[in-house]
């Protein structure tokens, strides 16, 4: 019961300058039995994402605010952790809830839900940057949409 042709790889995958022994262009493992993180190329694919990603964010004047005074390094790295869980890639997530994380800045800095959806078109935008096949970034935004109803929802999710 296995996979009679391999995978392509993704473009992100592939931007993030993965390498093995697989033939250029196939991955082992059968698509229907890859989760979505896989499918974007893994660790390498998803620290290069959230790379470009926060670089738009910032150039953002909307929502840089937002940021003021988070170390930034350390942000980066609760975001690949938080997409390598959200994506598949890790069985459980040592982070805060999304509710708690973002209650401040929805009660003391104005975050609202247009924030988020300028947030998600960055994310959309950064994948396409790296090439990512539009049914997977149609599967990252399944993933991230229904996280706005836990951001700005009570707390309850």
């Amino acid at each position: 019961m296995g996979c009679s042709a391999s995978a392509p790889r993704s473009g992100m995958e592939q931007s993030a300058g993965k390498q093995g022994s697989e033939p250029e262009g196939e991955a082992a493992v059968c698509p229907a039995m890859q989760s979505l993180y896989d499918k974007l190329g893994g660790p390498a694919a998803v620290e290069a994402a959230v790379d470009i990603f926060y670089k738009k964010i910032m150039a953002d004047a909307e929502l840089e605010p937002f940021f003021e005074g988070i170390d930034m390094n350390k942000q980066m790295r609760k975001q690949v952790a938080f997409m390598t869980f959200a994506f598949g890639g890790a069985p459980h997530y040592g982070g805060r809830g999304l509710y708690a994380v973002h209650k401040r800045l929805i009660t003391e800095k104005g975050l609202r839900e247009e924030h988020f959806d300028m947030v998600a078109g960055h994310l959309v935008a950064t994948l396409q940057e790296l090439g990512v096949a539009q049914n997977l970034v149609d599967e990252v935004v399944g993933v991230v949409g229904p996280t706005k109803a836990v951001i700005f929802g009570d707390g309850t999710q």
